[in-house]
């Protein structure tokens, strides 16, 4: 039995930032029965840092974590918009536009009255950023890598990616067959503001044709050149899987709406459609589109996400025990180790176009990306 140490630890908070995704409750799970087992309390923070700011707190006991390793989502809830250091509190200006303000002190005032001595945050770059301030100013934050884009730096894997790319490949998979019965070019658009690693692994495994990312600007007369010279060789049906923040050169990525509340008030989407209209214009083949949307990051998580997360949190709750302070669980090379977690902050993990064997296998197998390096099979 492993021995019970925890030098001085007596009560961590837990919380999760930023959208939800598949394996938080696995983390959730993992990191309070390893405390609860060496003798440290326990206290889950609702909503993400909201919950310090306006002090929704809860204790956690190991009924509250049995059962939840396979759902999705988050048991403690969670926010994007609730940076302690740009707050939306209710307030307007005379412009309409919403009062944002510092509410660190709130946060404080609150680790002191539950007096939780460290945070363990799960979350991806927004949620390491908005933890940065306080792990400069003393207070312990451990962070535990979570995103469906894959793009937290520091890490080669996130937990909850390898849900979205599965079920992104479903609906994927399940595209070709409409596809193929009606001759259409199908576009699918799925999530990534900047990293293009869920299209492109999802592309991958689904054998789409041509593949959008946003750190390669495509030519949109490139890819209906392609697709004309399939439909030439026999290839009646073609599938393309774009990223939210894919371009064409020269251009930008297509913003659907702002929201001013949040600390990244960019909201993008209609890439699919407009591709898809300059396909159909273009080519004159039938062309429909599909928006992924919330569906890549629900339900429950795969095993790899399961796994991978309680090996997180159990990662994250030894380092909190050994006295280790503001450090980044990571994968590197398929080992688990720890970084400074402000080496994560305000940055993010990309594809390199020129460095990339995920993007070499793509094009090996005939794959289009939209930049002129393609041949048809």
């Amino acid at each position: 039995m492993t021995e019970k140490t925890n030098h001085g630890v007596k009560r961590i908070g837990i919380l999760t930032g930023g959208g939800d995704c598949p394996g938080l409750n696995a983390v959730i799970r993992a990191v309070t029965k390893d405390a609860l087992f060496h003798g440290i309390e326990v206290y889950g923070i609702r909503d993400g840092f909201e919950g310090l700011i306006l002090d929704k707190v809860e204790r956690l006991t190991r009924d509250r974590v049995s059962g939840i390793l396979n759902r999705g989502g988050t048991i403690l809830g969670s926010s994007n918009k609730a940076n302690p250091k740009s707050y939306a509190t209710g307030g307007r200006h005379a412009d309409g536009s919403p009062v944002l303000e510092d509410v660190s002190d709130d946060v404080y005032k609150c680790l002191e009255k539950h007096e939780i001595e460290a945070l363990v945050c799960l979350g991806g770059d927004g949620t390491m950023s908005a933890a940065a301030p306080f792990a400069e100013k003393g207070i312990n934050c451990i962070g535990v890598p979570k995103t469906i884009d894959n793009d937290l730096v520091g890490t080669d894997i996130t937990f909850g990616f390898a849900t979205a790319v599965a079920n992104a490949t479903d609906a994927l998979d399940k595209v070709h067959s409409t596809a193929a019965s009606h001759h259409r070019t199908i576009v699918v658009e799925v999530m990534g503001r900047n990293a293009g690693w869920l299209a492109l692994n999802a592309g991958l495994a689904s054998g789409s044709d041509v593949i959008l990312i946003p750190e390669i600007p495509f030519d949109i007369d490139d890819i209906c050149e392609y697709i004309r010279e399939r439909a030439a060789g026999g290839r009646t049906y073609t599938i393309v899987c774009v990223s939210e923040g894919a371009k064409p050169k020269g251009g930008k990525q297509i913003v659907d709406r702002v929201d001013p509340t949040s600390p990244d008030p960019i909201r993008l989407g209609g890439i699919a459609k407009w591709v898809s209209n300059q396909i159909e214009d273009q080519t004159r083949f039938e062309c429909r589109h599909v928006v992924l949307g919330h569906v890549q990051r629900g339900g429950p998580p795969v095993a790899f996400d399961r796994v991978i997360a309680t090996r997180f949190g159990h990662a994250a709750s030894e380092l909190l025990r050994s006295g280790k302070r503001n450090r980044l669980v990571v994968m590197q090379e398929g080992r688990l180790t720890d970084i400074d977690i402000l080496a994560a902050a305000d940055k993010q993990r990309l594809v390199d176009p020129n460095d990339c064997d995920l993007l070499d296998a793509a094009r090996s197998v005939y794959t289009c990306f939209g930049d002129g390096e393609w041949q048809v099979a």
